[in-house]
């Protein structure tokens, strides 16, 4: 599980949030913003079925590879065919289209590689297992974006690698995880009470499941609509050349993966020992509404490394305690793969709303109101996820 994160959030999230504005704006410079918020709503609305969609079928699967491991495998294939495909084409209007199975395969992954907690890991140690997981998740975007950053100047080769770093983590992953046949399980018969239970959403005990799932969604918003921008806040915010925006966004990411790992390594120790894990997840939140502040006031390079630093500890917090919370909320473990497909949807939709809305604001506003726009969005976050009753 601290690996896991790699097979699709690093070349799928590393993708979109660099190599592909850097495609667009190499196609269709005058059209880039709006091209990058475009794809970010087709993408979006993908999101919200295949999550949930996946979540759900692999909780009723039975199969000698298991119930999580036949999506991961698949899931992961189709993201390299499309990575490579995009590599390959030359019209915003096609590499949008194409990153809509993109989008479907990554969250055929990500609603179901994480789920395995629920599957295999006793109550006492999920809390564990669930920080090494964000431990994972913190260092891995940072570390693609290093990587993708490095690619600015050749996007088709940077695709490539991408999609064979998919594939590669895919394989290790399945290795290391060794889920076994579940074929001995109970089939589920798809009749209409099973249907309703496995295919829709949470209704009874919920109340701190839906706190927790738009909290995420509000933090996850706010933090995503200057991070899809980062190449454009470099380079047209603060006045960068290209190859400046590529040296500033390895700085960036720098600080990001160390500071983040850093935290999430300690926070995860203290959330267990004060046995608290609302706490830390909404103080996380607040501080990323903080940190949004700097860039905000001063168009310069240091401001954003001011926002790194803050928004590391953040989301090094957040990434180590949150899983722990979202188990914690689950309305039930018969449905655990729909239910944190859901939550997951609550990341993966934040990220695509999020290019979308900025893209809007800038188009509007300017660079600055985004800004303004993501401290608000954290501020709600926070007090949702403050707002939870059933977990301290």
């Amino acid at each position: 599980m601290f690996m896991s994160p790699a097979v699709w959030i690093g070349p799928v999230a590393s993708t979109r949030s660099t190599l592909i504005p850097q495609l667009f704006s190499q196609i269709d410079s005058a059209h880039k913003v709006w091209a990058v918020g475009i794809l970010a709503m087709v993408s979006s609305l993908t999101a919200a079925i295949t999550n949930l969609l996946f979540g759900a079928l692999s909780d009723v699967t039975r199969t000698r590879l298991g119930k999580r491991k036949p999506y991961i495998i698949m899931g992961t294939i189709v993201t390299a065919i499309s990575l490579i495909a995009i590599a390959n084409v030359k019209s915003v209007v096609v590499i949008i289209g194409i990153w809509v199975i993109t989008a479907g395969a990554e969250n055929a992954v990500a609603a179901t590689i994480y789920a395995q907690i629920s599957d295999r890991i006793a109550p006492r140690w999920r809390g564990t297992i669930s920080t090494f997981y964000g431990v994972g998740g913190t260092i891995v975007p940072q570390l693609f974006a290093i990587l993708a950053a490095q690619f600015l100047g050749d996007v088709r080769f940077g695709l490539y690698v991408m999609a064979a770093i998919a594939v590669v983590l895919m394989i290790v992953h399945i290795l290391l995880a060794q889920e076994k046949s579940n074929l001995d399980e109970p089939k589920v018969t798809m009749n209409k009470q099973n249907a309703i239970e496995h295919f829709s959403l949470p209704t009874k005990g919920a109340r701190d499941y839906y706190l927790a799932l738009f909290g995420k969604f509000f933090m996850v918003l706010g933090h995503t609509i200057i991070t899809t921008y980062l190449l454009y806040i470099f380079t047209d915010y603060m006045s960068m050349n290209d190859k400046s925006a590529g040296a500033a966004i390895s700085v960036f990411s720098s600080i990001m993966l160390f500071i983040g790992l850093i935290f999430a390594l300690v926070s995860g120790i203290l959330a267990d020992k004060l046995k608290r894990v609302k706490l830390p997840v909404s103080i996380a939140t607040y501080l990323l509404g903080i940190a949004a502040l700097f860039p905000l006031f001063d168009a310069n390079p240091w401001t954003m490394y001011v926002y790194g630093v803050l928004a590391a500890m953040g989301t090094g917090i957040y990434n180590s305690v949150d899983g722990a919370l979202n188990l914690d909320v689950l309305p039930s473990a018969e449905t655990a793969g729909k239910d944190l497909g859901l939550i997951n949807l609550g990341v993966t939709g934040a990220q695509m709303l999020g290019a979308l809305i900025a893209s809007i604001i800038v188009t509007e506003l300017g660079y600055q109101s985004i800004f303004i726009f993501s401290v608000v969005m954290e501020v709600v976050g926070g007090f949702l996820i403050s707002a939870i009753r059933s977990v301290k």
